[in-house]
């Protein structure tokens, strides 16, 4: 499948590799892809630039948001979530049509500091933004409540033996999305129901930071137990 991946980071990167693993064509979209080439420092979390980690993987392509877009079956949101919305209006809504959506996204506001806030949250989410401003987009929420290392290895805690959740209006959609969560290693796929059920996952966020706090680490995950 030809995916297109939004987002240069450690989420971005992650998803690209594990996909071309895979067997994915995979681009990487980002705002300048100039400026993404000449980055030398570290990012905020303390991570390699992104030309560091693109010289081991030359299969993977650096393009334009809309570039990215326009040539995938499969777009992930592995932006900032404050970034999120000018990423898609800059790949344009023609490239976004018809398209499936993993939304990884979520609404953390760092103005105050850390911990972050949630800049949506109750009543909305920005899943269900990112929908209404992209009507023929077919946005699939999942992904979001772990951290990127386990998104795309979940074996690599607990057997892969936690829980992932999916959110959207589209059933073949959702399939889609589950499939490849599937072929990530995730085996307990949950579907919450339609994309106002974003809500939920984006407000698990304040309990997985202050988790990360109490244990001081961010290697793990939910599990539901039924």
């Amino acid at each position: 499948m030809n995916i297109a991946v939004l987002g240069t980071g450690m989420v971005g990167q992650a998803l690209a590799g594990r996909l071309v693993e895979l067997g994915h064509t995979v681009t990487v979209g980002t705002r300048d892809v100039p400026a993404t080439l000449a980055r030398t420092g570290p990012d905020g979390m303390g991570n390699p630039p992104y030309p560091v980690w693109a010289q081991s993987h030359p299969q993977v392509r650096l393009a334009t948001f809309a570039e990215a877009a326009a040539a995938a079956q499969l777009i992930v949101n592995a932006t900032t979530g404050t970034a999120s919305l000018a990423a898609l209006t800059a790949a344009g809504a023609q490239n976004l049509a018809g398209r499936i959506l993993l939304d990884i996204a979520n609404p953390l506001d760092f103005s105050r500091g850390f911990p972050p806030t949630l800049f949506v949250k109750d009543t909305d989410s920005l899943a269900e933004q990112i929908q209404r401003e992209f009507p023929e987009l077919k946005v699939v929420k999942a992904l979001n409540t772990m951290n990127a290392h386990l998104m795309v290895d979940p074996r690599r805690l607990a057997g892969g033996q936690h829980s992932v959740f999916v959110s959207g209006d589209d059933a073949d959609a959702k399939k889609t999305v589950t499939g490849l969560l599937e072929s990530f290693g995730h085996t307990d796929v949950i579907d919450l129901g339609d994309i106002t059920t974003a809500r939920g996952t984006e407000m698990l966020l304040p309990v997985w930071l202050r988790l990360m706090g109490a244990l001081n680490t961010p290697d793990f995950n939910f599990k539901i137990v039924r």
